[in-house]
């Protein structure tokens, strides 16, 4: 459909704005888009009759009614009026969803009223976009106060949030510092306990003292140096900073610094002379009658926390608890070990008979003061040699072997069979002692007679070897242990003795081993007797003493006295 209009007055602009707006309706033209194409219409008309002359409107659609097709609206001037020119021509094209009666739709009527009224109901479009662009603007104006409320309402959300936020942080924080806390008190705790097991798992005292650096440095220390006084009365004094002179005569620990420790139980002191640039923590090491030195530390950074200055006076009191013990116990061994040597018999020059004796005191722990031995003569010329162990360690053991041995000997002076003095034995060791024990061996010699004479009580067997180089052990039932609460009469015991025969005797610290036991040691005692020959027993029966200990001791912890009492008749 095409229809045009020709325009040279107002009134004929009206029409035809009003002929635009009835089509553009009828086509289903938004109401919006219409105001704009009649806004659009209106302006370019009133640029038109400000030109004069004639001008065309030519409203053309582009498909049927019945289809969605397109509205071209074009302004051009009229033929022959001189103003066709490609910058007078106006254009505009809008989409028409509707179908509609082109006829009908397009009619103005000629009357100026209805003209009038028409023009008028021309812009009832503008007026509606007017009011909907009204309504529009108060939904605008309430949306805007809703959105400012919502703002509001966000921003105080996000206070809320961020003061959410910075509580949480805080309480990450505290809670970090607590894991922190708890995880270096438990780092202390740890090492304390570990550095203690290590300290007191020595009983020498110079072992303990040569620990101490390698437990703190360098975690804790710097530096360590041990200031024992009695190890200093032995040895040329050196010189030591006058804050751990100040600790020894105080006994309270002092930090030498320029600048204050701050450290909880600790005074503070000016720096040190000798080295004025490296902070010292000097702490006494405590007993209960008078410290026995002072440990001084130099800090691993620029100074030492607070709760490790209080772990490090635990550890030096921890410390110093260990070597005093280690230096009691290092006495009473001396001791013990002085008395068992001095009880410790000579042994007696006897014809045609050789002895060679052993003593060799325990190395680990106080296990000595325990094993004797002994070889005396009775007033018939026989000769009794013994070797025997009381049950307990220390002074007390050597004490009651000192007891045993003199009883023995005052026994033996009455005369009577190796059984009858161990029987004797029992019997005042049970009533002498009712809760010590002892085991014992005694083997008598008499010149010039073949025959062994031995008995036993608790105690390892006899070896005897025999001049063919044979090894035989003397097993033979022997009697309980000396002391026990039972009545026993211990029996007697022979064996052929030809000469160039040893006879070993010996104490349980020799063959005994807690891993595998006593009879394999027995029989490497066995073997090592029989690999001498004749003329070496004859020639050397010391030699053959140490040369039976070496192999023997090589795998042992020597946590046990040993005693080996060797008995050779000459060929």
């Amino acid at each position: 459909m095409t229809r045009s209009l020709r325009i040279t007055t107002v009134v004929d602009a009206a029409r035809a704005r009003i002929a635009t707006a009835r089509l553009a309706a009828a086509y289903g033209v938004p109401a919006l888009e219409r105001t704009r194409l009649t806004s659009a219409l209106s302006a370019h008309l009133r640029q038109c009759l400000t030109k004069g002359g004639t001008w065309r409107l030519t409203l053309q659609t582009t498909a049927a009614p019945t289809d969605e097709g397109l509205l071209h609206v074009e302004v051009t001037p009229a033929r022959g009026t001189g103003l066709a020119t490609a910058q007078t021509q106006w254009r505009m094209t809008v989409r028409c969803p509707e179908a509609a009666d082109p006829a009908g739709a397009a009619a103005v009527a000629d009357d100026p009223t209805v003209l009038s009224e028409a023009l008028l109901g021309a812009d009832e479009d503008t007026a509606l976009v007017l009011e909907k662009l009204a309504e529009q603007e108060d939904l605008v104006t309430f949306h805007r106060e809703e959105l400012h409320q919502t703002n509001q309402g966000v921003l105080a959300l996000h206070a809320e949030l961020d003061a959410a936020g910075r509580a949480q942080r805080e309480a990450f924080a505290a809670e970090r510092k607590a894991r922190t806390e708890a995880e270096s008190a438990r780092r202390r705790l740890t090492f304390l306990a570990d550095a203690s097991a290590v300290l007191t798992a020595s009983l020498n005292h110079h072992e303990i003292v040569r620990r101490l650096p390698d437990l703190l440095v360098p975690e804790y220390a710097r530096s360590v140096d041990v200031w024992l006084f009695d190890d200093e009365d032995r040895h040329r004094p050196a010189p030591h900073p006058a804050a751990a002179v100040l600790a020894a005569r105080t006994g309270r620990p002092q930090y030498a610094a320029d600048h204050p420790g701050g450290l909880p139980g600790v005074d503070d002191q000016p720096p040190s002379a000798l080295d004025p640039a490296r902070p010292l923590l000097c702490i006494p090491l405590p007993t209960r009658r008078a410290p026995l030195g002072v440990l001084t530390l130099s800090p691993p950074g620029g100074r030492w926390d607070p709760d490790d200055a209080v772990m490090l006076i635990e550890l030096t009191r921890r410390a110093s608890i260990a070597i005093d013990n280690a230096r009691r116990f290092e006495h009473n061994r001396d001791i013990a070990e002085t008395l068992q040597r001095a009880l410790l018999t000579n042994l007696p020059a006897t014809p045609g008979l050789s002895l060679a004796a052993r003593y060799l005191p325990a190395t680990h722990g106080l296990n000595i003061g325990g094993d004797w031995y002994d070889a005396f003569t009775q007033p018939d010329g026989s000769l009794i040699t013994v070797i025997g162990d009381v049950t307990g360690h220390g002074l007390h053991a050597a004490v009651m072997m000192s007891q045993l041995r003199t009883a023995l000997r005052a026994y033996a002076v009455d005369g009577g069979s190796p059984g009858q003095l161990l029987t004797r034995l029992h019997t005042f060791l049970h009533h002498l002692q009712p809760d010590l024990y002892a085991t014992a061996v005694i083997a008598r010699f008499r010149p010039g007679d073949p025959t062994l004479t031995w008995a036993a009580a608790g105690h390892p067997p006899p070896v005897l070897r025999t001049p063919d180089g044979q090894v035989h052990t003397l097993d033979a039932k022997p009697g309980a242990m000396l002391g026990i609460p039972l009545r026993q009469k211990i029996a007697d015991h022979t064996a052929p003795l030809a000469p160039g025969s040893t006879l070993a005797l010996y104490t349980d610290g020799l063959v005994e081993r807690r891993a595998r036991g006593i009879d394999p040691g027995i029989e490497r005692l066995a073997d090592a007797l029989g690999s001498f020959g004749p003329a070496e027993l004859d020639a050397d029966l010391e030699g053959a003493a140490d040369g039976i200990l070496t192999p023997l001791l090589s795998d042992s912890e020597r946590d046990d006295d040993v005693c080996l009492l060797l008995c050779h008749l000459r060929a």
